[in-house]
């Protein structure tokens, strides 16, 4: 009996069911005012986008970093040039450029995600969406993670995860000028805070043009206070501070899922 594949699983096929909605609907938004045509989908595992990106009428190129990823996605994708490439091989760059840049599930399961994003602006004329699991915080950093020994993880199975804040960051730095949060995040658990978690995954977008969309909202860079190199800088402050720290640094739409979860939590006479 053939064994399914890791990207067939049923916890990629509620993911996808939510993530692509949201992508199609953006889009459709932006599709027109920002003359968007070709794409080239970055990592794209068995092709589930660069399938829905064609589906929707874009001329798509698509790469991935593992040889049964990219044989797999050619059976399922046939109208669809794939091609084997690491995100972080700067040979990448060599395909051309692309009027929308796809990058999903992929930039934290990266050794370099800041190189990587360097040769995803290389490849954008326009617009990169990007979407991943982020690392918890608000200040812009990387912590490097062991990851399990599954094909849906990175390469070499150990790779650095951003905060938000310093994916943003780490656009700005590439060379984009523009940093946009969703609005309206996939109905998705991973994407929403609640009473026993915190939200895992986001959706970015990275402009080299502005972008007037209710769908979309900018996002400042990211600023550190914390200096390294001295000793009493970083200290923890009073549990309030940090969480007043953390609400303030959260997207405008998950400060407002806490703020309706403050006002409706019960009150103990």
């Amino acid at each position: 009996m053939k064994v399914p594949l890791v990207f067939d699983a049923d916890h990629y096929a509620r993911l996808n069911a939510a993530r692509g909605p949201v992508v199609t609907d953006l889009l459709a938004d932006l599709r027109g005012c920002m003359d968007l045509r070709n794409v080239i989908d970055v990592g794209c595992g068995l092709g589930y986008f660069s399938g829905l990106l064609h589906s929707i009428g874009f001329q798509v190129t698509a790469v991935d970093g593992r040889a049964e990823n990219v044989e797999e996605a050619s059976r399922r994708h046939k109208d669809i040039q794939i091609h084997q490439f690491n995100a972080e091989d700067t040979e990448l760059i060599g395909l051309g450029t692309f009027d929308l840049c796809f990058c999903f599930g992929l930039l934290y399961h990266l050794e370099n995600p800041l190189l990587a994003i360097r040769i995803l602006r290389a490849l954008t004329k326009s617009l990169l969406l990007v979407e991943g699991v982020t690392f918890p915080g608000t200040e812009p950093i990387m912590a490097l993670i062991d990851e399990e020994p599954r094909q849906d993880q990175g390469l070499h199975h150990f790779a650095f995860y951003p905060t938000e804040a310093c994916l943003v960051k780490m656009f700005y730095r590439a060379g984009f000028p523009y940093v946009y949060a969703l609005t309206s995040q996939p109905q998705h658990p991973e994407y929403h805070s609640t009473a026993d978690g915190r939200r895992t995954r986001t959706i970015l977008a990275a402009s080299l043009l502005p972008i007037q969309s209710k769908k979309l909202q900018l996002i400042p860079e990211p600023a550190s206070h914390i200096r390294p190199w001295d000793p009493t800088s970083g200290i923890e402050g009073p549990l309030t501070v940090q969480r007043l720290r953390r609400f303030a640094g959260k997207p405008f739409s998950e400060k407002i899922e806490t703020l309706k979860r403050v006002v409706s939590k019960p009150k103990h006479k």
